[in-house]
């Protein structure tokens, strides 16, 4: 298989206001998630973007960019249109999709992403690590996974995402990691769907790859890097990097 990473990003942003190129030790932040993504060594870095400022702050350090469409609703449909423009012939045939708002991501843990696809036959594969406190578990922000590693090895089925904490009972939770890791047909089936029922009342795009009868594979990291919603976590992300 080859993979290539790609960064979907966009300056629109409610809470957040020109989020990818808040500056995080002296570089935007979206420079930080794609130098990052490139020392995983998985393959190309594209970040993908309707907004050529976002493009521009890449400049130097050899990572490629795709200008999109700026009216494509998602990240995903950004992901899929710029490798239709970078890789026409599909030699690429797995897609990481990384979140430009993990400036922190271990490089290494997006290789433990790929094991659902290239280990196993999942369509698409993700990274969940466990929810350490109650206030996260109740955190409509954190997205919950609903998977069990008992008896299953290192990669776990996905049963379904909630911003609620589920399951119910004794037992740990999980919380969903921003990564996804496609088959490309997958990608391009998913991308020709329609928002989904559940998808559009919990607010999160997985759920039409679920409703969908697609398959998701979960593989645990163990603490959930720091990610970019609202000023707060941008302070976090910055003391973060300063103390390392």
């Amino acid at each position: 298989m080859n993979p290539i990473i790609v960064i979907p990003s966009r300056l629109a942003s409610t809470r957040l206001p020109n989020k990818p190129l808040a500056e995080i030790d002296g570089k935007p932040m979206i420079l930080h998630v794609a130098l990052r993504a490139k020392a995983a060594q998985l393959g190309p870095v594209l970040v993908a973007s309707g907004d050529s400022a976002i493009l521009d702050a890449l400049s130097g350090h050899d990572i490629k960019g795709v200008l999109t469409d700026p009216a494509l609703p998602s990240g995903s449909d950004r992901v899929h249109a710029a490798l239709q423009d970078f890789d026409p012939d599909g030699y690429h045939d797995v897609v990481i999709n990384l979140q430009g708002d993990l400036p922190l991501i271990d490089p290494d843990s997006l290789a433990r992403a790929l094991r659902p696809v290239t280990e196993a036959s999942y369509d698409i594969g993700t990274l969940v690590a466990p929810v350490e406190t109650e206030e996260e578990a109740n955190r409509e922000s954190v997205v919950k996974a609903a998977c069990s590693f008992a008896g299953e090895g290192d990669v776990a089925r996905a049963l379904y995402f909630s911003r609620r904490a589920i399951p119910w009972g004794a037992g740990p939770l999980w919380h969903h990691v921003g990564v996804y890791v496609w088959r490309r047909e997958a990608l391009a089936r998913f991308v020709s769907l329609d928002p989904s029922p559940l998808e559009k009342r919990e607010s999160l795009e997985q759920l039409r790859a679920l409703e969908a009868g697609m398959t998701i594979g979960c593989v645990a990291i163990d603490e959930a890097p720091l990610g970019v919603d609202t000023p707060e976590d941008l302070i976090r992300v910055r003391q973060a990097l300063s103390l390392s």
